[in-house]
């Protein structure tokens, strides 16, 4: 399993940044996929995942901001994240599960390397 991460950045708070997670090395249709991110000194926290069946959930901190999806063709996931904030700093993860989602990072056997997002 391998996911790859891409998209972060810089950005004014107010503004907007698009993030991709591109999987390879697994059957990705029957992998559930998420968002993780984690800020300076404190645990990694979830964001939304995306299950095979179509099901999406949302952190409350980010509902009606960010919006997930995935494209089972191209095997990537996207996180569109507008209206952003500074608290919205971290690195940014993406993760793969077979089957069933979770809210929980530590239910998750696979991880990219992170994508750095600050707010400021």
């Amino acid at each position: 399993v391998q996911l790859v991460e891409s998209g972060g950045g810089l950005v004014q708070p107010g503004g907007s940044l698009r993030l991709s997670c591109t999987a390879s090395g697994f059957t990705y249709n029957s992998y559930a996929m998420a968002w993780f991110r984690q800020a300076p000194g404190k645990e990694r926290e979830f964001i939304s995942y995306f299950a095979r069946m179509g099901t999406t959930k949302y952190a409350d901190s980010v509902k009606g901001r960010f919006t997930i999806s995935r494209d089972n063709a191209e095997k990537t996931l996207t996180l569109q994240m507008n209206s952003l904030k500074p608290d919205d700093t971290g690195m940014y993860y993406c993760a793969a599960r077979e089957t069933l989602c979770s809210v929980m990072s530590s239910q998750y056997p696979a991880w990219g390397q992170g994508t750095q997002v600050t707010v400021s």
